[in-house]
């Protein structure tokens, strides 16, 4: 589904980053898209949670307002 998204918008993935609160959903599909990923803490997944994961996370941060572009 990532890859569709990316062909429409015509970017590469090396361009892209998958921003989401929810390591079962939003981060599993930009880690297996490739992308760069941040995990948003004011959500689903919840910091102590993250060491479960087999993949994790190229970033962690508590808010969007904390993002740099």
């Amino acid at each position: 589904m990532m890859r569709v998204a990316l062909n429409f918008l015509g970017v590469h993935s090396e361009h892209t980053v998958m921003v989401g609160d929810n390591m079962e959903t939003d981060l599993i599909v930009g880690v297996h898209a490739g992308l760069e990923t941040i995990l948003i803490l004011s959500g689903v997944t919840r910091q102590d949670a993250i060491a479960h994961y087999s993949y994790q996370p190229n970033h962690v941060t508590s808010s969007l307002d904390e993002i740099e572009v």
